[in-house]
């Protein structure tokens, strides 16, 4: 009895020790549990174990040309086909890359280095001239072994002298006769038919078996010669082993023979670093030098704000506070004579708030899309998840849309807030959705794989309409629920006459230089992120991407404070669309 009429703080002194003494078997049961638990890998990019002699699968990934820019189907020129042809199901960013993963007749085992006959195939007409046409347009053959793409292997010299591998996706499929090949005719057009594939393998005792961690090939073009008619079960080829002095394949020939050897090399490298190679992006200085150029540009656009803001809108106010006369107010002139006509609403205000609100969802679209490539989440080993998670992350993002453009909208005195919204989920995505259509059937008019097939097309329109469109009207209703601060100043019911501008005043002059100063603070890392594009490379440096897009944002700001100032200066109250287009060009 005395015990339970204690006080209450002898009862949490009571529980502590209780507590005190269950915690050493309470961490000793966590930590078995940590002991005893395995880790784990997200889909696709989990390290797989090959025992010797086990069979390494080769996949064809797709044709590709830095000229054309239109992929094309590995299969639609004569190659060898395997018996069964299995195509890989893949996500919607692979199928918008134009990729058709299929299986390969490559028969390759681990450990295993060998020479292989892969076929011989007769061309028709027809194919004769398909197969020119694609050497001819530099196409480049991609192949997928273990999750890694096929490269080329180059050796770059650095600037301090020193030189570095580099990867180059896939390996071209023939090249043009020249004076310095020996034994070809200039600009007759030469086929690769014989493939090295280079496999380096990595080994470890924390793991049982080898694991891929390179896959290079080298591309050779031989004109094969074989013993009588030839045998599909045991051909004899009288051009084996090779030798430089074989005559090259020409592209415009009766008949192929495609063969392949495979090397396994021994890699240092372990498996959680085999993509270095493929995302090496150049020298870092240059990155660095983008950065500190953007630097300058801000500091020097933050000079001029602030010296406005500090010194000049100081002065102002204090000169404009201090009249005691209505005499001298009538002698002011520049900013503070348009005070009341400066929150007048523009022209086409709803197609002003739409813009403001599409470049929301951009907005958060792209800074979650680089903060997510940050973390890992979107690593180059999952094909195509980069296009996909952007394309998914902008239809979620509708909710900033239409909250931004209510939000302006009712700013600007607007009170048709469906109609608003309905432009906002439609107007820009449809104006992109027509030039994809277009686009689209150019492809498809060409027979390339890059052309979209119906069924994406339906889950692209409902993911726009399903999803995107109720996601804006989500956010435009809580944007117009959403009470507006009191304005400022209060709106004269007549506007003001406008005096007459200077032409350095003129929205094309203000545009150009607005426009000027923000693209000369990303030209560098956009320079980068384009090659990666047209060139078919990878880019994977977001960090100094993250950097690069706040440095933007803030020089456009600076521009449109900057620009707008002047502007208002000159007694122009006209600034909603021109703050938008300064920094907009």
């Amino acid at each position: 009895p005395e015990e339970q009429r204690a006080a209450p703080g002898e009862a949490n002194i009571v529980a502590l020790h209780s507590l005190a003494r269950t915690m050493p078997r309470l961490a000793a049961r966590a930590l078995a549990l940590i002991a005893s638990a395995q880790a784990f890998y997200l889909p696709g990019v989990a390290p797989r174990d090959y025992m010797d002699s086990d069979k390494v699968e080769i996949r064809v990934h797709k044709l590709s040309s830095p000229r054309t820019h239109l992929p094309f189907d590995y299969y639609s020129l004569p190659f060898c086909r395997p018996d069964n042809l299995v195509k890989q199901a893949e996500n919607l960013g692979e199928v918008l890359h134009g990729a058709v993963i299929q299986n390969s007749p490559y028969e390759v085992f681990m450990g295993r280095s060998e020479f292989r006959i892969a076929c011989r195939v007769e061309l028709t007409k027809a194919q004769k001239i398909t197969l020119s046409q694609r050497v001819r347009q530099d196409y480049r053959v991609h192949l997928i072994m273990d999750n890694l793409p096929a490269a080329t292997k180059m050796i770059a010299e650095m600037a301090d002298g020193t030189k570095k591998d580099m990867y180059d996706r896939g390996f071209r499929l023939g090249f043009l006769g020249s004076k310095d090949i020996p034994g070809t005719e200039p600009t007759k057009p030469y086929v690769n038919n014989h493939l090295r594939f280079i496999v380096k393998y990595h080994r470890s005792d924390t793991f049982p078996g080898s694991r891929i961690v390179g896959f290079e090939v080298e591309a050779y073009s031989v004109k094969h010669t074989y013993e009588g008619q030839w045998d599909e079960k045991s051909p004899k080829l009288t051009s084996v082993p090779l030798r430089p002095d074989l005559a090259p394949m020409l592209a415009w020939s009766n008949e192929i023979v495609y063969t392949y050897d495979v090397v396994w090399e021994h890699s240092p490298i372990a498996w959680a670093s085999r993509w270095d190679l493929y995302l090496y992006m150049g020298d870092d200085q240059v990155h660095w030098f983008s950065i500190l150029n953007s630097l300058v540009i801000v500091l020097l656009l933050s000079g001029i704000v602030a010296m406005i803001m500090v010194r000049t809108l100081r002065r102002d106010l204090a000169e404009y506070n201090s009249v005691e006369e209505k005499e001298e107010l009538l002698e002011e002139s520049g900013w503070k004579l348009v005070h009341a006509d400066v929150l007048r609403p523009p022209p086409l205000a709803a197609w002003l708030a739409t813009t403001i609100g599409t470049g929301m969802q951009v907005l958060c679209m792209s800074f979650i899309s680089i903060a997510c490539a940050l973390l890992g989440f979107l690593s180059p080993a999952n094909r195509g998840g980069l296009l996909t998670a952007t394309l998914l992350l902008f239809v979620l993002m509708g909710v900033p849309a239409g909250y931004g453009a209510s939000r302006t909208f009712k700013s600007l005195r607007g009170v048709e807030w469906r109609a608003l919204t309905l432009l906002t989920a439609t107007a820009y995505p449809a104006a992109i959705f027509v030039v994809f259509t277009l686009l689209n059937l150019a492809l498809w008019s060409h027979g390339s794989t890059g052309a979209v097939p119906a069924g994406t097309f339906v889950a692209l329109l409902a993911m726009w309409f399903c999803v995107s469109l109720p996601l804006v009207f989500v956010g435009a209703f809580l944007g117009f629920k959403r009470p507006l601060p009191a304005p400022p100043t209060r709106t004269n019911e007549i506007p003001r006459q406008i005096p007459p501008q200077g032409w350095f005043l003129g929205r094309a002059v203000t545009m150009a230089v607005g426009g000027v100063l923000p693209f000369g603070a990303v030209f560098i890392e956009l320079y980068f992120i384009m090659s990666s594009i047209w060139l078919q490379r990878f880019y994977y440096v977001f960090g100094f991407l993250a950097l690069v897009l706040l440095i933007l944002i803030i020089t456009c700001a600076e521009m449109a404070i900057v620009l707008c100032y002047f502007q208002l200066c000159n007694e122009d109250y006209n600034w909603w669309w021109r703050a938008f287009l300064t920094s907009g060009s």
